[in-house]
């Protein structure tokens, strides 16, 4: 899913950058997810300006955010990222994240002068209000909840801006105040631009031969249980299992010590097939199940 990261001061306009982007990219038939910060923060029952006055609080709102993203990548839908995004560091974890999922990404910089943005955050006059039996279908946002000026200032002094000739914040487009926003710019660099090939910096390392084996055997181990369980009750003949499009025999002579004894020759057999190419985890129950129909009569 291309993600449009939006970054700015304070009071910059973000949100209503946000809310721009997402009607557009609905009018031209994609499904977009925003995902404001401006929501989280109630919803993990912060106070805004207390929030922004504690770095672990916004470390775990940042992790949040970040989850939130991640679980929604796909190359069809639209990831707005509506937050102050103030951290480079935080924009690169994104970049790699995107980069990874063979996506796209641009960056809406909401360019202001502070004292414009504060003049701005003046307007604002929504008291903070926690409710944690708040429905998930219209959640607090803070939106209009005011900075104090210590929190603004802090924020402002913190901010690092983004600029077009870092990686990680390219395509970058920059919204003043005044200016609309180059929608179509933004949409030709997410859907009709190439994603940057993943490389080793944002590769998923390779299970290790210790992991591979211990979520293997806590594969097969779930697919006994089930087994088992269904010849307790009398359920004999094809058992459906989780991942597996061939249902195993269930037969009264099954026991405990048969299928571990089955369980022990599919661990070695697979040890062996390792040492070139394992089996990817998911084809597991399959192939599993497959083994244990093979040898159930012989055993």
């Amino acid at each position: 899913m291309p993600i449009i990261v939006i970054s700015g001061l304070p009071a910059s306009g973000k949100s209503t950058r946000a809310h721009q982007l997402q009607e557009y990219f609905v009018a031209r038939g994609k499904k977009v997810h925003l995902i404001s910060e401006n929501v989280a923060v109630p919803k993990a029952l912060f106070e805004k300006n207390a929030f922004f006055g504690d770095s672990q609080k916004e470390k775990v709102v940042r992790s949040d955010l970040k989850s939130e993203a991640s679980r929604q990548l796909n190359k069809q839908d639209v990831i707005i990222l509506d937050a102050g995004n103030y951290i480079k560091g935080f924009r690169y974890e994104l970049f790699c994240m995107t980069k990874a999922a063979r996506t796209t990404q641009c960056t809406v910089f909401t360019c202001i002068p502070q004292e414009q943005a504060w003049a701005f955050n003046m307007q604002r006059s929504e008291p903070d209000r926690l409710d944690p039996a708040a429905s998930s279908e219209q959640p607090l946002n803070n939106s209009n909840v005011p900075y104090t000026r210590e929190i603004f200032d802090a924020l402002c002094m913190r901010y690092e801006e983004p600029h077009s000739n870092s990686r990680w914040d390219s395509p970058l487009y920059v919204a003043l105040p005044e200016d609309s926003i180059d929608l179509e710019g933004i949409y030709k660099s997410l859907f009709e631009t190439q994603p940057l090939p993943p490389n080793q910096s944002t590769q998923n390392p390779p299970l290790g031969a210790t992991n591979y084996l211990f979520e293997l055997d806590v594969i097969m181990q779930d697919i006994i249980k089930e087994i088992l369980g269904a010849a307790k009750i009398g359920a004999y003949g094809q058992l459906r299992i989780k991942g597996s499009t061939t249902k195993v025999k269930v037969a009264t002579s099954m026991n405990p010590m048969q299928l571990n004894r089955l369980r022990q020759k599919f661990i070695t057999s697979t040890c062996r097939a390792s040492q070139t190419t394992p089996a990817p985890l998911e084809q597991v129950p399959q192939l599993f199940v497959q083994f244990i129909n093979a040898n159930t009569t012989g055993c």
